[in-house]
C-alpha cells in the first residue's frame, strides 16, 4: 500500500478534523533532580479542529487529554503524577485546550493561542506549531500533519509539589515543555 502526497499550503486545509490517538503524541519533558529530563506522554486523549483556510484566524481547535493517562515508563513516578502532589485526577481528571485564537506566521506556520485548564487553573497559552504536510493515506483518508511545542511554568497551574536536593536544587523544574506530534484525519 502506498500513500500519495501533494504540495499543500495552510490555505487548502479547509475543513473539518479529527486527532488520529493512534499517530499522535501529546507528550511533556521535565528537568528531574537538576542534571537529566525526563520525558513522558498521555496515552488517552481526543481532539478536533475545524480548519478555514480563507481566513485562518476563524479556525477553532480543542483537546481533551485524560489525566490518568500519564505515562513516563515508571509506574511509581506516574501514581505520585497521578497524586494530588501533582495532577489531583480524582477531583481532575481531565486537561483540557481550547483554542481562543490561530494566526499564521509563516507559509508553513502558525500560532494557536487558546486557554490551558491543568487542575482546574486555566491560563492563556500560544503554541506556535509547524505545518509537516498532508496526504491521502492508503485507507483514503486525508490526513495533516503538525508538530509543535510550548514551556510552561507548572505553578501556573497550581502544581507545585517539590523537594529540595542536598547538594542545592530541587528535584523537579518548574519549566514543562509540552510537546505535540498532531497527526489528523479530515472528517468533513
Amino acid at each position: 500500500m502506498t500513500t500519495t502526497t501533494s504540495p499543500v499550503t495552510l490555505a487548502d486545509l479547509s475543513g473539518t478534523y479529527t486527532l488520529d490517538p493512534a499517530h499522535t503524541r501529546i507528550g511533556f519533558v521535565a528537568r528531574h533532580a537538576m542534571v537529566t529530563k525526563v520525558r513522558g506522554q498521555f496515552n488517552e486523549f481526543e481532539g478536533s479542529a475545524v480548519v478555514d483556510g480563507t481566513d485562518i484566524t476563524r479556525s477553532t481547535a480543542q483537546l481533551t487529554i485524560q489525566a490518568a493517562s500519564i505515562d513516563t515508563r515508571n509506574e511509581q513516578r506516574d501514581g505520585h503524577l497521578r497524586s494530588n502532589d501533582f495532577l489531583a485526577l480524582e477531583e481532575y481528571p481531565q486537561i483540557t485546550f481550547v483554542s481562543t485564537g490561530v494566526t499564521q506566521t509563516g507559509a508553513t506556520s502558525l500560532e494557536l493561542t487558546g486557554d490551558l485548564t491543568i487542575k482546574g487553573v486555566t491560563n492563556s497559552v500560544a503554541v506556535p506549531f509547524e505545518f509537516e504536510g498532508a496526504a491521502t493515506d492508503p485507507f483514503g483518508n486525508q490526513r495533516v500533519g503538525f508538530e509543535g511545542s510550548v514551556v510552561i511554568n507548572r505553578k501556573d497551574y497550581g502544581v507545585s509539589w517539590n523537594a529540595a536536593l542536598e547538594a542545592g536544587g530541587v528535584l523537579v523544574s518548574e519549566k514543562v515543555t509540552l510537546e505535540f506530534e498532531v497527526s489528523a484525519i479530515k472528517t468533513a
